[in-house]
């Protein structure tokens, strides 16, 4: 009876220690697996959350602050000294040089001028001027050898010295050409010249007899030479220009023949 008693309570004591052994465990194993579920929903939302990227700036250090400046410099100089350029340069607008086109395509401009006006002519103005200017010096040589006849003007009669010049240049001016020397100096339509810019066609005046400004004509031929009609019981002739006589009386010179008054 003993012995069954003493058994009894052997295994009522194994089994009070079983249980009391395995009681703590059982807290500390659910612990720990709802802090395995926490880290494990923490790296989860970690993963889905978007990663910001800063950049941070560079610091450069003030030597190097000094160089980027100095290589800059030269470029706002340069974009300064084109855009001054730029406003020097000028500036055509689009209309105005299709105006220019227009205007060189209608005009063909011959490159030399007249010396004393500097206006350009086309090349068929030029050649009506030209051929004007001859038509004059060939009516006036025409004439060398026939004698002087005061108040003439006439091939048939003779010529005195302004008589001669009329004939020559009236019908090939577009204003009413004078009779006498003293009017031909005087006349408004009329360019005057220097000496030293006298060009074959362009009318010498002297003062002679002391009547008026001038009192007598001719035409220059060039080379410092003169076609005139002299005076009475001399026929019509060329001289020099440069003799002591025609010198002493020469009063100064007339272009009559322009290329704004020729027909």
């Amino acid at each position: 009876m003993r012995l069954l008693i003493t058994l009894f309570i052997l295994a009522f004591a194994q089994l009070f220690f079983n249980v009391a052994s395995a009681s703590p465990h059982a807290p500390v194993n659910a612990s720990s697996q709802k802090a395995e579920k926490k880290s494990a929903r923490e790296d989860e939302r970690r993963k889905r959350r978007p990663v910001k990227t800063t950049t941070k700036k560079s610091r450069l250090p003030a030597v190097q602050k000094l160089k980027i400046k100095k290589q800059a410099k030269p470029e706002i100089a340069q974009t300064k000294t084109s855009r001054k350029k730029s406003l020097l340069k000028p500036t055509t607008k689009k209309y105005g040089h299709q105006r220019q086109i227009k205007k060189a395509a209608d005009v063909d401009v011959d490159d030399e001028a007249l010396p004393l006006t500097g206006i350009k002519m086309s090349k068929a103005h030029r050649q009506r001027y030209q051929k004007a200017r001859e038509t004059a010096m060939t009516k006036l040589m025409g004439q060398l050898g026939k004698p002087y006849q005061w108040g003439g003007t006439s091939p048939h009669t003779g010529f005195d010295c302004s008589g001669l010049v009329w004939y020559a240049y009236k019908d090939l001016v577009k204003f009413k050409f004078p009779r006498t020397a003293n009017e031909m100096y005087h006349l408004r339509d009329a360019a005057p010249i220097k000496r030293e810019m006298l060009e074959k066609g362009d009318l010498v005046f002297f003062r002679i007899n002391n009547r008026g400004t001038a009192d007598h004509v001719g035409v220059y031929l060039g080379n410092g030479k003169f076609i005139q009609s002299p005076r009475t019981g001399k026929d019509i002739q060329i001289s020099a220009l440069g003799e002591d006589y025609w010198q002493k009386h020469y009063v100064g010179a007339r272009r009559m023949m322009t290329p704004k008054t020729i027909r």
